[in-house]
């Protein structure tokens, strides 16, 4: 059975990272002390769910927990600095801090460092998510033991109800633009400001104008979407941002 450690402190550990181009330590007490951080952990940096659903959520997330008292929200994979730099980068996931677990020191002292041999993987995390307060586990959701990558407790809105129950999750958003547009370079920023997380999409590589048009029934950029309604272009969009704030 995997332990769960709720009420005990973080495996003391120092890890290897890269920052821009420099080797740079990082301990768990730069980490977690005097802080409320969330926590996930994954197998793999590129794997399938943790780039398609699991990060990405987190990143979607990250202000919202942040606007309700969590420092910080920590990613955590065993898998090497490089690795985990570049996937940061290819996720574009500026909201959160990833860590490598580069030889499996923290998920080993969790004792939730697997064998994922049959997988080609060797020792990986097992997937969970925890609430680390000033450097003791306050809370921890780990994926029950089945065959396979279970991903069904360890997700960034289960925490989010527990950090904070009456807490709302923005809307998702996607902006379609145009490169060297400057209008859409405003709406970006309006949405940057107002603290959203966004999908940009951009008028090149097969997207066009016509794809716009039939999707927005626009084809001038920006068009923006959130929660599944049309927006519209920079002026709606600051009408709409305001509205939020009334």
């Amino acid at each position: 059975m995997l332990p769960n450690k709720e009420g005990q402190r973080v495996p003391d550990v120092t890890f290897k990272t890269r920052q821009g181009e420099d080797w740079v330590d990082v301990t768990t007490s730069d980490l977690f002390d005097g802080k409320k951080v969330v926590v996930f952990s994954l197998p793999g940096a590129y794997t399938p769910t943790c780039s398609s659903t699991h990060l990405p959520r987190f990143n979607e997330l990250a202000a919202t927990f942040k606007a309700n008292g969590i420092d910080d929200v920590v990613c955590m994979s065993v898998n090497d600095p490089f690795v985990m730099s570049e996937w940061g980068k290819a996720q574009e996931a500026e909201s959160l801090t990833l860590i490598p677990d580069g030889n499996g020191k923290f998920s080993e002292g969790m004792g939730l460092l697997v064998d994922m041999s049959d997988l080609g993987f060797g020792k990986r995390s097992w997937r969970y998510s925890m609430l680390v307060n000033d450097g003791k586990i306050e809370k921890m959701f780990i994926e029950p033991e089945k065959e396979g990558d279970p991903f069904e407790v360890s997700d960034a809105d289960t925490m989010l109800k527990y950090v904070a129950p009456k807490a709302t999750a923005p809307e998702p958003v996607t902006i379609f633009t145009k490169p060297g547009c400057p209008f859409c370079a405003k709406a970006k920023a309006m949405l940057q400001g107002a603290g959203l997380t966004f999908e940009e999409i951009s008028l090149v590589h097969g997207v066009t104008s016509r794809s716009l048009q039939a999707v927005a029934g626009e084809g001038t950029a920006p068009q923006v979407f959130a929660g599944g309604k049309k927006i519209g272009g920079s002026e709606a969009l600051q009408a709409w941002l305001a509205g939020r704030k009334a």
